[in-house]
């Protein structure tokens, strides 16, 4: 049997329609909402012969690793993108096929982020400074508005006046570095991130050593910012010199001031630090 399991809240709400374009494609199916099912116990009702199409976004696909990691998958299962970024669709392009991607071999030996007393496994990465502004304001605009979310403009906005950069200390697998004047600090397990950006360009999500990518972005103008932002998004920024790229098995990033988060697109509030272990 397919089994289509769909978030209708993502892509702006559209998530449904992608799913029915989808179904038009696969034939006899059951369509389930994933807001309506517990997914490891749904997994235990099926076998080698079913096949599970989960159409969503970022933040559904991280909810469904976290959901299922280190259990036992039987059925086949691919990753249908219906978000509004589709960071992860964005890495894997290349093994995409009829639009959808086989995601099992993607859903093992991910990394943890350990913040605000929780754990979670991630696909992607972690944003943490003005894109996880960006993602808090975002849902903020959401929770008013049907209207589709222009992150790209809320991110202009930060970036001329209303987003105030923090200092930072972060610690990459024991060794310990500074930063002043910090505008992003992600750290990546693919390469994209904030709706296409190319953010950590070397990074491979099956390396045989496992490590994570760390990006700061520091110091520099409002406009100096803003106008490296193309540079970021095209993953040609590694030799400007407000760009440090750092590689590890873990990572700890200290902000001075709290500030949003985000975890595959998922936002968490008031952070002050977190902690990558790859």
């Amino acid at each position: 049997m397919n089994y289509v399991l769909f978030n209708g809240l993502s892509n702006n709400k559209q998530g449904e329609l992608t799913a029915d374009a989808l179904i038009s494609k696969i034939g006899e199916h059951k369509k389930i909402s994933v807001l309506d099912v517990f997914v490891p116990s749904f997994l235990d009702g099926l076998d080698e012969s079913d096949v599970i199409y989960l159409v969503g976004g970022d933040g559904t696909l991280n909810h469904f690793i976290n959901d299922v990691y280190g259990k036992e998958i039987k059925p086949a299962v691919y990753f249908y993108p219906a978000g509004s970024g589709n960071d992860f669709i964005n890495d894997v392009k290349d093994d995409l096929k009829d639009g959808m991607v086989d995601l099992k071999k993607y859903i093992v030996n991910l990394p943890t982020v350990y913040v605000n007393g929780m754990e979670k496994k991630f696909i992607n990465g972690i944003g943490y400074g003005l894109d996880g502004v960006c993602c808090e304001l975002g849902d903020i605009q959401r929770a008013k508005s049907d209207k589709p979310v222009n992150y790209t403009s809320i991110a202009i906005k930060l970036c001329l006046y209303a987003y105030k950069p923090r200092n930072a200390t972060v610690v990459v697998d024991g060794k310990e570095y500074k930063f002043k004047k910090i505008w992003i600090a992600p750290t990546m397990k693919g390469r994209y991130y904030g709706g296409g950006m190319k953010v950590a360009p070397r990074q491979d999500r099956f390396s045989a050593d496992g490590k994570v990518t760390f990006v700061a972005v520091s110091g520099g103008s409002r406009l100096t910012i803003l106008t490296s932002f193309p540079k970021i998004f095209s993953g040609e920024h590694e030799q400007k010199s407000i760009v440090k790229i750092l590689e590890g098995k873990e990572v700890t990033v200290r902000f001075d001031k709290p500030c949003a988060l985000q975890i595959d697109g998922e936002t968490v509030l008031n952070v002050s630090k977190y902690t990558v272990k790859a």
